[in-house]
């Protein structure tokens, strides 16, 4: 016990300490859930735009093209693609606000946590970036100093892809190995939540607040175009279970707002000569939106794909979309979700059902790593678990 507390008390421990202790805690191992935000991550300043951009063209999950020669091919991809995307970035204000939005969301769900799941508690928050700092080694090697032994990694991504759920999987069994090869912390994921019951709530209260700056004789004839990252069609075509549980997503919503808006799905954010999934986003809404008002009288675009702003909503949809269209005035965007507390409710009620059921991953998550394609896949059963080395 006094080495535990000995071996915790550094200056990266000191608010952990604190928080301990002033709720009343004496600090033992056994006692602190992690919850681990998963994601892709974004250059918090302009200048980690290059690194960004090499760690996500260099990540063979997300985009396959070759194992052995694909730093090299990632090297020279983030330097053509650097000067444009940094532009961007500065446009949008200096950088990706997605770092602090994660921050406040598990920074939130883990108080709400301690409240209504007390036999698990303390819960910590984490943050581990894909392809931004905190990379996921750095995020892992802070657990392990705070002393963390029980952790759940939840993904960001609500609707699953084995090109992002599944490679921020693979990451995390990579560092497991390296990192924690005596297994002192338990794993289990949260590798999907399409339908859950905040997300669905608060888009419908977004959209329904983003409608109603609509003229009320109009309203309901505002068409909803819910808008998604797109794939590739040879991701897509392994049987990928992303666009379905878009889908899910999107009529859920739809339900709940009892189907009064015509609605369609597309995709964004295509990248390259490879066919992606489609109707793009940016074709629908320029078609659309040139209609005769009679017709289309509006077009609510909801970033449905996405649980806080980024360069994807405050750059592509606000500036390439709207800001540029020639029938701006028709085009609205829907908030993105960034601080929504019925967001974050959802998510600590679903952490808790998690923790309280035992289950380490979702009956589906073995079928996606068996139709999906990865050079270095994670191995389930030996991830998630007790696999401590010494349990006592």
């Amino acid at each position: 016990m006094f080495s535990s507390i000995k071996a915790a008390r550094t200056p990266s421990n000191t608010n952990v300490l604190r928080r301990c202790f002033s709720q009343g805690y004496q600090l033992k191992k056994s006692q602190a859930t992690g919850v681990v935000f998963m994601n892709m991550g974004g250059p918090s300043t302009v200048e980690e735009t290059h690194d960004f951009l090499y760690q996500l063209f260099a990540d063979n999950d997300l985009i396959p093209i070759n194992k052995r020669f694909q730093p090299l091919i990632a090297k020279y991809i983030a330097k053509f693609r650097t000067p444009k995307i940094e532009q961007q970035y500065k446009e949008i204000g200096g950088g990706s606000p997605i770092r602090k939005w994660s921050e406040y969301q598990s920074s939130r769900v883990c108080k709400m946590l301690d409240e209504i799941s007390p036999e698990t508690k303390p819960h910590y928050p984490y943050v581990a970036f894909r392809y931004a700092k905190p990379l996921t080694d750095e995020t892992y090697q802070k657990m392990l100093d705070d002393g963390i032994t029980r952790a759940v990694a939840l993904t960001q991504y609500q609707q699953f892809s084995y090109s992002t759920t599944g490679s921020s999987i693979n990451e995390l069994w990579r560092q497991v190995k390296k990192l924690d090869p005596n297994r002192s912390i338990v794993w289990s994921t949260i590798d999907r939540w399409p339908s859950n019951k905040g997300l669905v709530d608060a888009f419908v209260t977004n959209i329904t607040k983003k409608l109603s700056e609509f003229p009320e004789n109009i309203r309901d004839k505002v068409v909803i175009l819910f808008s998604s990252h797109s794939l590739p069609m040879d991701v897509v075509n392994t049987g990928d279970a992303y666009p379905a549980e878009v889908a899910a997503t999107v009529y859920q919503i739809m339900t709940k707002l009892k189907f009064k808006n015509p609605y369609r799905l597309t995709w964004q954010s295509q990248v390259g000569p490879k066919p992606w999934l489609g109707a793009q986003t940016l074709a629908i809404s320029k078609f659309l939106s040139g209609m005769d008002s009679s017709k289309i009288p509006g077009i609510c675009l909801v970033p449905v794909s996405f649980t806080s702003d980024h360069i994807e909503t405050l750059h592509e949809v606000d500036i390439g979309m709207i800001e540029e269209s020639e029938y701006k005035d028709k085009l609205k965007r829907c908030n993105s979700l960034n601080e929504s507390e019925l967001l974050t409710k959802g998510l600590a009620e679903m952490v808790r059902d998690h923790l309280k059921s035992g289950e380490l991953y979702s009956k589906q998550l073995p079928l996606d790593y068996i139709l999906g394609k990865s050079s270095d896949p994670a191995d389930l059963e030996q991830l998630f678990g007790d696999h401590r080395k010494d349990k006592n």
